[in-house]
């Protein structure tokens, strides 16, 4: 091969349109999106040997992520786990009722389509303006919950992502008066099903560059996906401002999570203040208060610059 041709096929490696590199990095995607699931599942135990994971698929791009991901593992996992995929088909006016059987037929995937007229009740109770996703998502999970006895499913796993618990986290740390997200693992509220989100550890931008080199045939919702004022978009949008001007900041929130210091905290259920006293021993989580903590001084500078855009968010 001549010089000529060699700098012809460098350049079009280069190119972003060239095919060869998009198969390389939807690549690299696929294997972070196996690993970030397989490290959830490995942490909190999501899935365990003989378990029959029931995956809500509701069209959208985390849906069908998930079942992609759990697909691909279930066929390298050291342990045996089955899955099958159950969509609740709400009567929303013009939803395309063929596309998921079709789509997971395909795949070779046991399924359930459940019908259920949520849609109406929910347009009939609700008036014009305000928030559906309350009444939808009690009467969702109703239905799924019922499924999930009937298949004999031994967990449910949802389609949250690392965005989604963090957003949760400041709904309720915002409106709710409490420090508290949507975990990994979870009994459901009727007591009788183990609720997982095995996409905890993954970013939403992630999994839509994912949808868009896998090709999903994605359905929107006309439901919450249409009502633009609701907190948890406002909260999603400031989330996504911090990333842009204050790089590392989500990664360290999200990180917190997994790092409570309850004795630092003011909730008597889980610090017994009364018993505290001193012993005389050091301790490494003793109080600091009259330390400076150089993180946060160092922080002070950046924080100071900025002082607008953090009002705004």
């Amino acid at each position: 091969m001549d010089d000529s041709s060699s700098a012809f096929d460098s350049a079009t490696a280069r190119s972003p349109h060239d095919p060869r590199k998009a198969e390389f990095e939807t690549n690299k995607l696929k294997k972070r999106l196996r690993r970030q699931v397989g490290e959830a599942i490995g942490d909190f135990a999501l899935i365990e040997a003989g378990d029959r994971v029931m995956v809500c698929l509701s069209g959208g791009k985390d849906s069908y992520a998930l079942l992609d991901v759990l697909l691909s593992l279930r066929d390298r996992a050291p342990l045996p786990f089955e899955i099958v995929a159950v969509n609740l088909d709400q009567k929303q006016p013009g939803f395309p009722a063929d596309v998921l059987p079709r789509y997971l037929a395909s795949r070779n995937v046991p399924f359930r389509i459940v019908e259920q007229d949520t849609y109406s009740v929910v347009k009939r109770v609700i008036p014009e303006g305000r928030t559906m996703c309350s009444l939808c998502s009690r009467l969702r999970r109703g239905a799924l919950y019922r499924v999930a006895g009937e298949l004999g499913a031994t967990k449910i796993a949802l389609g949250h992502h690392r965005d989604d618990l963090l957003a949760t986290f400041f709904l309720n740390l915002f409106f709710g008066g409490k420090l508290k997200t949507m975990p990994p693992k979870l009994v459901s509220d009727d007591g009788r099903h183990v609720v997982i989100r095995p996409l905890a550890y993954v970013r939403e931008r992630d999994l839509v560059r994912y949808a868009q080199a896998m090709q999903f045939p994605l359905i929107p919702c006309t439901l919450c996906g249409s009502q633009e004022t609701l907190q948890r978009k406002q909260v999603s949008a400031m989330l996504h401002t911090w990333e842009k001007q204050f790089p590392g900041r989500i990664e360290s929130i999200f990180n917190a999570l997994s790092n409570v210091v309850a004795t630092h905290l003011m909730d008597r259920r889980l610090h017994d203040f009364a018993a505290v006293r001193a012993t005389g021993e050091p301790d490494a989580d003793g109080d600091l208060a009259f330390d400076v903590d150089l993180a946060f001084e160092d922080a002070a500078p950046i924080l100071a610059e900025a002082p607008v855009a953090l009002h705004r968010t």
